[in-house]
């Protein structure tokens, strides 16, 4: 290779995709079977990548450039799909996915829109120190609760626990009845802290998109909640169709600080819809 050749502009190991097969914000669902569930929607949506867990499409929502990758279970192929999108020129990312609820009031369904997370995941660490925060951009945040407001559907905003174990790491029993140190307090623990939900992948995703100076933040449907015990696979397209609704809220945004030569979008910015 010589020195006029950009690595990053060839296609990339584990996505299979080129700076040509993405536009606009993306989406991070794990399951690649979600993949053309959220592109139900689009507009000359197309599948542009398969490789491995990586399922990638692209398209239009109101007429807006988005698209969509799968990430697998779990921080480190999300770190990964982050990485590589961000070579090929993302900006913008968006987990969607689904998660436990571990407060009261939270019904089967309903949607958690992540300003924060706790980093109980070990990718994160791998880059930056332990007490680093791993937060949604605001913005990002913005568009997604604006979405929800539209679409009409119900939402819950605020803290979210990352983990690398579904069973033991989410104060479960795994095999045979075994139990993690620790797990009989885990979850009382972070009720009592206010943090909302489990799931897999967004500190992960949010802390490397930080340290990148991306924008980042996480939606996801409520499948179970630890306190009733309920738990029904409902509302499984909620989420996609939020992120994708959002990714239009925030290409406006993003025309609204163009035009008025802002490094931020503020409320007493117009939306240019």
């Amino acid at each position: 290779m010589n020195d006029s050749e950009n690595p990053n502009d060839e296609e990339q190991y584990h996505l299979g995709i080129g700076p040509d097969d993405t536009a606009g914000p993306v989406l991070l669902p794990g399951d690649p079977e979600r993949v053309p569930k959220i592109a139900e929607k689009w507009t000359d949506a197309e599948e542009t990548g398969s490789h491995r867990e990586y399922r990638t499409m692209t398209g239009r929502y109101e007429g807006e450039p988005v698209s969509v990758t799968s990430t697998g279970i779990g921080s480190p192929s999300a770190a990964i799909a982050v990485e590589e999108h961000a070579n090929i020129g993302t900006g913008t990312f968006m987990r969607v996915g689904s998660c436990g609820a571990i407060q009261p009031g939270m019904e089967v369904g309903d949607l958690v829109i992540t300003t924060g997370a706790v980093r109980q995941e070990g990718t994160s660490g791998e880059y930056v120190r332990e007490d680093y925060p791993a937060t949604a951009h605001p913005e990002v945040v913005t568009a997604l609760v604006t979405a929800c407001e539209e679409l009409g559907y119900d939402y819950h905003c605020g803290v979210t626990c990352s983990t690398d174990s579904f069973y033991a790491g989410q104060g479960r029993p795994g095999y045979g009845g075994f139990e993690a140190a620790g797990a009989d307090d885990l979850v009382e623990e972070l009720q009592n802290a206010g943090v909302l939900n489990f799931e897999m992948e967004a500190s992960a995703i949010l802390t490397v998109a930080n340290l990148y100076g991306l924008r980042a933040g996480a939606v996801c449907t409520v499948y179970a909640n630890r306190v009733t015990g309920e738990f029904r696979t409902e509302g499984e397209r909620r989420a996609g169709e939020v992120a994708s609704k959002a990714a239009t809220i925030l290409a406006a945004m993003d025309r609204a600080k163009a035009a008025a030569g802002a490094d931020r979008w503020h409320a007493g910015l117009s939306l240019d819809r």
